[in-house]
């Protein structure tokens, strides 16, 4: 089974909701990397990224704008990454939450509270990410393996895998060579739209939940996903998006 089907943020922009999330996540973290240096993409090469990648995922220009002037404007707003990881209630089901706050204690309780309605346990950290893999991830819509290998590797890419399935095509990179590829990208697929950039993490193993243990997982991944300070969930359901009989 390929890996594909991880590729959440794709169907996370269906609904008006998801994209709320979207840009409330880029927005926390254009203003964290304009705030660690010169707030402008010419002179600051980690905010240059970042709005590389929200501009990749269909991030608007206002969103983007709004958390640089923010920044500009010397707001209080101090955001600190934080990992947390954890297991569903059982069949496997792993998750990491990566988290952006400026409340440590807030955060924590409302992840115990998001644990605990869906009989999951928090885990100590690397008692899940020792399973994962920390990835650059691009799916577009492509499909010659064979040109696209042999641009990123004239790029200097450092290619993990390519999978194409039904016209899709997932690659994932080192994570540090994520905006190298995208450029390598462009020259080859001038007019190219990505489904999905992202620095992320996939799961080494993936399990497949039935019944009440897929019903609780879904519920897991639904309460972290509405957490205010949660930037990223991800886990190792590959059917996370079935139905729960």
């Amino acid at each position: 089974m390929g890996r594909h089907f991880e590729v959440r943020a794709a169907s996370m922009a269906k609904t008006a909701a998801a994209k709320t999330k979207l840009y409330s996540r880029y927005g926390k973290e254009i203003l964290v990397a304009a705030k660690s240096g010169v707030p402008d993409p010419d002179m600051n090469v980690a905010l240059k990224k970042v709005i590389e990648r929200a501009k990749a995922n269909q991030v608007p220009n206002d969103v983007i704008k709004r958390a640089i002037e923010k920044a500009k404007g010397g707001t209080n707003e101090n955001y600190s990454a934080a990992r947390y990881e954890g297991f569903g209630s059982a069949g496997g089901g792993t998750v990491i939450i990566d988290c952006l706050t400026d409340n440590a204690n807030r955060t924590i309780a409302d992840l115990r509270a998001a644990f605990n309605k869906s009989h999951a346990k928090l885990g100590v950290s690397g008692s899940v990410s020792f399973n994962y893999d920390h990835v650059g991830l691009i799916v577009i819509k492509y499909d010659d393996e064979e040109a696209m290998m042999d641009a990123l590797i004239m790029a200097e890419v450092e290619l993990k895998d390519i999978e194409v399935e039904d016209g899709t095509m997932t690659i994932t990179v080192e994570p540090t060579d994520l905006n190298k590829a995208k450029t390598a990208i462009e020259e080859l697929i001038p007019d190219v739209t990505f489904d999905v950039m992202e620095d992320t993490m996939l799961a080494n193993e993936y399990v497949e939940l039935q019944g009440e243990d897929l019903k609780l997982f879904q519920r897991l991944v639904t309460l972290l996903d509405d957490v205010d300070d949660v930037q990223q969930v991800y886990h190792n359901v590959s059917n996370i998006n079935e139905s729960a009989e």
